[in-house]
C-alpha cells in the first residue's frame, strides 16, 4: 500500500471534502481525486461516494478512516518520541480509556495523580463505551481503562481489575425546586421532576430497585448516559439528579445546588482495568493508591 494515497484520503475524510483537504495539502484538487482513486483500486473498494455536491465515506471508508486514524497517530507519536532530547528525562506516554459512564470530576480526580509523579508524563485519554475501550485496552492500546463496574468473564478480554473504592449517592437540585418538594428524604421524590443515569449505567439498575422497594414514582423528564449533561440539567433546576456523595461539596460549590439526601443503599463503584495482574505501570500505581489513601479512604 502506498500510505502517501492513504494519508491523502485520511485528510480529505477528516477535511470532510476534496478542496479543503487541498488547501491543506498544498495540492490541487485533480492530483488528490487522482491519488485516491488509486487507492480505492489497491483496495477494490469505493471509500467515498457523492451526495449532491459533497462527499461521503462509504461503510468501507469508515473502516479505512479507522486504521488511518490509528496509523497516522502512531506515526505523530513516534515521530514525538524520537525527537526527544537524549540528555533530557524520558516522557511516559500513560493511555487511558475513561468509560462514558463515569463522572467527569470523579475521572478527573482520579487520574491527577499520574500527573504528579518524578517523571514527566503525557496522558493521552479517551472516552467510550466500556466495551469498546476493553477491546483497546485487548490490543494494547490503552494501558488503563477507568469504568464504574468491573470486567466479567463474558467478556473474552485478558485483563485484571483492581477495585479504587465506593461512594454512596446524594440527591442535589436547587433551592427553588427544593423548596416545591412535598415531605422527608426520599418520599419527597414522589411525583417530583427527576433526571437519572442511562439504562447501561450500573447504579441506574440500583436506583430503579431502590425506587420500587421505598414505593417512590417521580417523573423522570431526563434519562442521560453523559453525566455532566445531566448535571447541567439539574443545575438549570429541570429535576434533581443525583452523583456520587465523594463528589458532594463540589457539586454544590460549583453548581449551586443543595443536597436534599444521601441513600447508602446506592452505590457507585470504581474499578481500574488493566492487562496486569500485579501493578508495575508508575501512572497506574499513583492512581490506585491515591483512591484507596485519600479519595475513598472516608
Amino acid at each position: 500500500m502506498n500510505f502517501k494515497h492513504l494519508h491523502y484520503f485520511w485528510v480529505t475524510a477528516r477535511a470532510g471534502g476534496i478542496m479543503r483537504a487541498g488547501e491543506q495539502l498544498h495540492t490541487t484538487p485533480q492530483t488528490l481525486s487522482g491519488q485516491i482513486k488509486l487507492l480505492e483500486e489497491r483496495l477494490g473498494r469505493k471509500l467515498f461516494r457523492k451526495s449532491g455536491r459533497q462527499l461521503e465515506l462509504t461503510d468501507d471508508g469508515r473502516v479505512a478512516l479507522g486504521y488511518a486514524d490509528d496509523i497516522f497517530t502512531l506515526g505523530a507519536e513516534l515521530e514525538a518520541a524520537l525527537r526527544q532530547p537524549r540528555s533530557g528525562p524520558r516522557v511516559l506516554d500513560f493511555r487511558v480509556g475513561v468509560a462514558d459512564s463515569v463522572a467527569k470530576s470523579v475521572a478527573y480526580r482520579l487520574l491527577e495523580p499520574a500527573m504528579s509523579l518524578d517523571v514527566p508524563v503525557r496522558l493521552i485519554g479517551s472516552e467510550g463505551k466500556f466495551p469498546d475501550l476493553l477491546a483497546q485496552l485487548a490490543l494494547h492500546r490503552l494501558d488503563l481503562v477507568i469504568a464504574d463496574e468491573p470486567l466479567t468473564r463474558r467478556i473474552s478480554v485478558k485483563a485484571f481489575n483492581h477495585a479504587l473504592g465506593t461512594s454512596p449517592m446524594s440527591f442535589f437540585c436547587t433551592p427553588a425546586l427544593k423548596s416545591q418538594l412535598q415531605g422527608r428524604f426520599p418520599q419527597c421524590l414522589h411525583d417530583a421532576p427527576m433526571l437519572i443515569q442511562g439504562a447501561a449505567s450500573s447504579v441506574r439498575q440500583q436506583l430503579d430497585g431502590w425506587l420500587a422497594r421505598h414505593q417512590i414514582q417521580p417523573r423522570v423528564v431526563g434519562e442521560f448516559d453523559d453525566g455532566a449533561l445531566m448535571t447541567a440539567f439539574g443545575r438549570e433546576g429541570r429535576g434533581v439528579f443525583m452523583s456520587p456523595s465523594v463528589l458532594e461539596a463540589e457539586t454544590v460549590a460549583h453548581y449551586g445546588v443543595e443536597v436534599i439526601g444521601r441513600s447508602d443503599e446506592l452505590v457507585e463503584e470504581f474499578f481500574a482495568v488493566s492487562v496486569e495482574r500485579r501493578i508495575k505501570h508508575p501512572a497506574v500505581a499513583a492512581i490506585t493508591q491515591a483512591a484507596r489513601g485519600r479519595l475513598f479512604s472516608a
